[in-house]
C-alpha cells in the first residue's frame, strides 16, 4: 500500500514538472499587468469527429456572447443547426482545449463556396467567458490568417455588431479596414501569399498543437486510471476489515 502511494505521488511529481516545461511563455496584455498572455498556445485543426465537442462549446456561451457571436440570440437549436451545417471539407475550424481537454476557444474560417470568390475567406471566433484576458481570440486569428495564406486566400473577412469592440479591435490591430454601417461593421484584411516560413510555421504549429493534445489526453487518461484504483481500494477495505471479524 504505502509503495502504491510513493508511486503516485512520484508519478505526480514528474507529470508536474514536466508540464511547468511544455507550458507555453507568458506575457502580459498591454495596460493589464493582470492579464497573461501566451506566446504559443497549441491550437488543433479540427475535424468532423469533433462536431459535438464544438456543439457543446458554443452551447456554453452566454446569451450576450451568444448574440455578439452570430449576430442574433442564438437558441440552442439554432446553434446545433449551425455545427450541424458546418463543412469541414470546405472551411477550417481552429480550437485550443484546456488541461480537461475542454473546448474553451474555437474559430471558424469559412472558404468562399463559389469558385469565383476563392480568394476570399471569412473569421468567426468564440472564446468561454472563463478562458478570456489571455489572448486567445488573437492567436486563433493569426492562426486562422496563416492557414488562409497558405491556401491561395488573399482577402480575410469579419462580419460583426459594431458593439462586438473585441472582435473588432483584433482586426484593426491586425491592420484591417474596418466600415461601420449601423449597427453592424465590416472589417476586411488583405493578406500576402504564403512563403516558405509559413508554410513550416503552420506544420510546426500543428505539431506542436497535437502532442500537447496527446500529452493532456495521456494525463488524463493516467489520473483517471488512479482514481478507479482508489476506488477500488476504498472496496477492499471494509471487505478486508470485515474478513478478519
Amino acid at each position: 500500500m504505502d509503495a502504491m502511494i510513493a508511486t503516485k505521488d512520484w508519478l505526480k511529481a514528474s507529470w508536474d514538472a514536466g508540464k511547468d516545461m511544455l507550458a507555453p511563455l507568458a506575457g502580459h496584455v498591454p495596460g493589464d499587468s493582470h492579464a497573461p498572455t501566451p506566446l504559443m498556445v497549441p491550437i488543433r485543426s479540427l475535424g468532423p469527429s469533433y462536431r459535438e465537442r464544438i456543439t457543446a462549446h458554443l452551447l456554453q456561451l452566454e446569451p450576450a456572447d451568444r448574440y455578439l457571436r452570430f449576430g442574433y440570440a442564438a437558441t440552442d437549436e439554432q446553434i446545433r443547426r449551425y455545427t450541424h451545417q458546418l463543412d469541414f471539407d470546405r472551411d477550417e475550424i481552429f480550437g485550443i482545449y484546456n488541461r480537461h481537454l475542454e473546448l474553451i476557444a474555437m474559430a471558424h474560417l469559412a472558404f468562399a463556396e463559389y469558385p469565383e470568390y476563392k480568394q476570399c475567406a471569412e473569421f468567426g471566433v468564440s472564446v468561454l467567458k472563463k478562458a478570456r484576458g489571455r489572448g486567445f481570440g488573437v492567436r486563433l486569428f493569426d492562426r486562422a490568417v496563416m492557414h488562409a495564406r497558405n491556401e491561395g486566400v488573399s482577402m480575410v473577412f469579419i462580419h460583426a455588431l459594431t458593439e462586438n469592440t473585441a472582435m473588432l479591435k483584433i482586426a484593426r490591430n491586425a491592420g484591417a479596414t474596418v466600415r461601420r454601417d449601423g449597427s453592424e461593421s465590416d472589417a476586411y484584411l488583405q493578406i500576402p501569399p504564403a512563403s516558405f516560413d509559413t508554410r513550416m510555421a503552420e506544420i510546426v504549429e500543428q505539431q506542436f498543437a497535437e502532442m500537447d493534445y496527446c500529452l493532456k489526453k495521456q494525463a488524463r487518461q493516467f489520473w483517471g486510471f488512479l482514481a478507479g484504483v482508489q476506488e477500488v481500494r476504498k472496496g477492499v477495505r471494509p471487505a478486508r476489515h470485515q474478513s478478519t471479524e
